[in-house]
């Protein structure tokens, strides 16, 4: 099947062309006829595979032509950065529609957003918080929504984001289309699915944790922090095949403390880093620095994972191996996109073994563990984070029980009172004042 054999425009299978595509990822053409029928679909893919383009086609599709103020189409993503990535999607595929969009975030000045919510929308794609600060605002009116559209889900509801979204969905009118796409469902989003969706049809490309089969993957057991970073420096030293890598961490201060030892032992004007302390003009200057080739490396923390449209990422490289199996799957899939290549690296101590374990469950497929190399110094340093915390053991030494007499024993002969038989004596009595009482 071409896009040709899709019910498109001229307008859209023109701007396909421009963009040198033939054939429709599987998600795209089996997603094209079931949404455009006006049913709540539910579409379940692996990371890279275009779900983007699965629903942003069939809705230009059937986008008419509107002078209508309120926005007709929302779209709701976690993280500025899939905002920017979406917006960018848009744009290509409308170089031949009269369709106006926008996209809004927080970190920005809501006032210039608030000027193209009132200017007019057809489309507005939003992450969560912000959307509901124009909504409290008076500015945007959500009652022209037909279609809604909730991109990468899960994560949304991962990051805290559930309140908003429930309020969202109870504000919009109750006749819309509701599509979700994403590459995993978790119990909070079929929570979310039985609540508000009716009837959706759900569209499944391939098993849920199933990695793209193009990624090689494989691991190597690293003891502590230091170690990991001696591993780390010696592959971007000795091979030549990482030309563009993103390397994921668990936080953002291990993504800091990271960048402060590679910058001392490698090249630092090479590396990048994001995470949401750093500004939104920092963020989008790493990536597009990443994309023209003046950055080599990329730290990053997970919340990136979804955000990040690079198609020539050359390695993944899990700096630690993250607790939930699906995050594994989402940095992976970083690589290996546009039909080409990729290849995942992970390192692993052996607190992270259990998660290695959790994640070949997943994938039904162990992750070939490759020896260390024998230059790799092993660091008997660890961090703080790394070393065992207090009630993980008991460091007091459990007390002798050989000559323990038992909770209660025989008192000494000393320490035994006796009642003489005479009247107590009375101790004086005070006033408030101090003053002692005198007896009549």
């Amino acid at each position: 099947m071409t896009f040709e054999d899709l019910n498109l425009n001229t307008p859209l299978l023109n701007a396909i062309a421009d963009l040198g595509y033939i054939y429709p990822t599987p998600i795209q053409a089996e997603a094209f006829s079931m949404v455009m029928s006006g049913k709540d679909v539910i579409g379940v893919a692996q990371t890279g595979t275009g779900k983007t383009f699965a629903y942003l086609l069939p809705i230009l599709r059937q986008l008419s032509f509107s002078t209508q103020k309120n926005p007709r189409v929302l779209i709701i993503v976690p993280t500025r950065e899939l905002v920017v990535q979406v917006v960018k999607e848009i744009e290509k595929l409308t170089q031949y529609i009269n369709v106006r969009f926008a996209g809004v975030y927080g970190g920005t000045n809501i006032n210039t957003q608030k000027q193209l919510v009132y200017d007019g929308l057809d489309i507005l794609v939003a992450t969560p918080g912000r959307l509901m600060d124009l909504y409290m605002t008076g500015i945007l009116r959500l009652n022209s929504i037909q279609k809604l559209v909730i991109d990468e889900v899960d994560e949304m509801l991962k990051l805290g984001f559930r309140p908003q979204v429930e309020s969202v969905m109870e504000i919009l009118p109750p006749k819309r289309q509701n599509l979700m796409f994403s590459a995993t469902l978790t119990e909070d989003v079929e929570a979310l699915i039985m609540s508000f969706f009716y009837d959706p049809q759900k569209i499944e490309i391939a098993p849920h944790g199933t990695p793209i089969e193009k990624i090689i993957q494989k691991a190597y057991h690293a003891p502590n922090f230091f170690t990991k970073v001696n591993l780390l420096c010696h592959l971007l030293e000795t091979d030549p095949e990482l030309e563009k890598v993103l390397v994921f961490v668990a936080t953002k201060k291990l993504a800091d403390r990271l960048e402060e030892e590679l910058t001392k032992k490698i090249a630092g004007d090479l590396i990048g880093v994001i995470h949401s302390n750093k500004s939104q003009n920092q963020r989008f200057n790493v990536i597009d620095n990443f994309k023209e080739g003046t950055l080599r490396v990329i730290i990053a923390t997970d919340i990136i994972a979804r955000g990040l449209d690079i198609t020539d990422v050359s390695h993944v490289i899990n700096f630690d191996m993250p607790a939930e199996p699906g995050d594994y799957i989402h940095r992976i899939g970083r690589t290996g996109r546009a039909e080409k290549d990729g290849e995942a690296i992970t390192f692993i101590n052996d607190a992270e073994i259990e998660y290695q374990m959790a994640i070949e469950q997943m994938m039904h497929k162990a992750i070939p563990i490759v020896s260390l190399p024998e230059e790799i110094e092993i660091s008997n340093i660890y961090t703080d984070e790394e070393r065992p915390a207090l009630g993980d053991k008991n460091y007091l030494k459990a007390p002798s029980l050989k000559n323990s007499k038992g909770a209660f024993h025989k008192k000494k002969e000393k320490n035994v009172r006796t009642n003489s038989g005479s009247p107590a004596r009375k101790r004086p009595q005070y006033k408030k004042s101090g003053k002692k009482i005198k007896r009549k």
